[in-house]
C-alpha cells in the first residue's frame, strides 16, 4: 500500500524516462494527457487552432523542462493540467490584448472585461479538470442530479446506493467543485509551474 505523499510510481518513472530524453516516453505522455490537455486549453480559449498550439506548447515544455515537475507537490497529470492553465491563460490575455491594442481604445472598462473573462475562462476550465478527475461514483451522481434534474432519491434509486450514500456522493461532488472558483493551479498541484 502507499504511504500518502508518496508520489505514483508511474509518474516518477515518467519523470526520470522524459529526463533522459526518451522520446517513446513523451509519446506514451501525449497518448494519456492530450485529450486533457486539448480539452482544458479549448475549455480557456474557446478555439480549436489556439487549442491546438496550446496543445503542442504543453508537451514541448513537458519534453523540454521534465525536471520542473516535482512528483512530491502531486501527480503528473495535475502538474500537466496546470501547465496547460497557465499557458492557455498567457495566450488568451495575449490574444485578448493585441485585439484591444488593434482597436487603440484599450480603457480601463475593457481591461477589466478582459481580465473578467479570463477569470471566468480559468474557473470553467477548472470545474471542468475537477469533474474528470473525480471518482466515477461522484461524477455519475452529479451527474444525474445535474443533467437529468434527479433529487438524492432519485439518484440512490437508480445509482443502487442508500439515500445516505447517494446524500454523501452529491456533498463531496459539490464541495470538489465548489473548488474551482479558488485561484491558483488545479486541485492536486500546488507547485510552480
Amino acid at each position: 500500500m502507499a504511504h500518502k505523499g508518496v508520489p505514483p510510481r508511474w509518474d516518477r518513472k515518467m519523470q526520470q524516462r522524459l529526463a533522459r530524453g526518451e522520446a517513446a516516453a513523451l509519446g506514451e505522455l501525449y497518448d494519456r494527457f492530450a485529450s486533457l490537455v486539448h480539452s482544458l486549453a479549448h475549455r480557456v480559449l474557446g478555439d480549436e487552432r489556439a487549442a491546438d498550439g496550446v496543445t503542442r506548447e504543453v508537451f514541448a515544455h513537458v519534453w523540454e523542462h521534465p525536471d520542473t515537475y516535482d512528483p512530491k507537490q502531486g501527480p503528473l497529470r495535475s502538474w500537466v493540467a496546470a501547465v496547460t492553465h497557465r499557458l492557455a491563460v498567457q495566450r488568451l490575455r495575449a490574444t485578448e490584448t493585441a485585439a484591444l491594442t488593434r482597436g487603440e481604445s484599450g480603457s480601463a472598462q475593457e481591461l477589466e472585461s478582459l481580465e473578467s473573462k479570463v477569470r471566468r475562462a480559468s474557473v470553467a476550465a477548472r470545474a471542468d479538470y475537477i469533474v474528470h478527475s473525480m471518482p466515477a461514483p461522484l461524477r455519475a451522481a452529479l451527474e444525474l442530479a445535474y443533467f437529468q434534474r434527479r433529487d438524492y432519491r432519485q439518484t440512490a434509486a437508480d445509482l443502487g446506493v442508500t439515500e445516505d450514500e447517494a446524500r454523501r456522493r452529491l456533498r463531496l461532488g459539490l464541495q470538489l467543485l465548489s473548488t474551482a472558483h479558488d485561484v491558483g493551479t488545479p486541485p492536486g498541484y500546488g507547485g510552480a509551474v
